[in-house]
């Protein structure tokens, strides 16, 4: 786990955070396609199935964060900052019709819906209200990157 830089830590750890939320120290093998899409990482679904054979030796449908940290480092990609940048600023361009600067905190529900069809309403609102701080029912590109990276 050395070669992950902190930034990719910390998105790791809050990824498997969103669904070990009683902090059992371990996800569903089930959970993974699903964490994983919300990474918004990129994965072939029989290549996903051969690495967690691999990582989950003791075959028990449980994964730790450690085992996440390896499966889940075999499909990032090694994309640039300023890559990832544009691709986002263009995803946001696309939900912030009127180039507002903002898109509302319900069409950020849509679109994480999108992303993960097994997030639950109340995973849904808990990760707007950690992103809309202030309550105004709007986020920024700033705050939209700083979600979905």
């Amino acid at each position: 786990m050395a070669d992950i830089d902190e930034k990719t830590m910390h998105a790791l750890r809050k990824a498997f955070a969103t669904v070990d939320k009683t902090k059992k120290g371990y996800v569903e093998i089930k959970d993974l396609e699903g964490i994983l899409n919300t990474m918004g990482t990129a994965f072939d679904i029989d290549d996903l199935n051969e690495t967690i054979k691999r990582v989950d030796v003791d075959n028990d449908g449980k994964i730790s964060f450690d085992k996440f940290v390896i499966i889940a480092s075999n499909f990032m990609q090694e994309d640039d900052e300023e890559t990832i940048t544009n691709e986002l600023k263009e995803a946001f361009r696309l939900y912030d019709k009127e180039g507002k600067g903002y898109i509302t905190t319900a069409t950020l529900k849509e679109i994480l819906r999108e992303l993960d069809n097994k997030l639950s309403e109340t995973d849904l609102n808990d990760i707007i209200e950690e992103i809309d701080v202030d309550g105004k029912g709007k986020v920024d590109f700033e705050g939209f990157r700083e979600l979905m990276i």
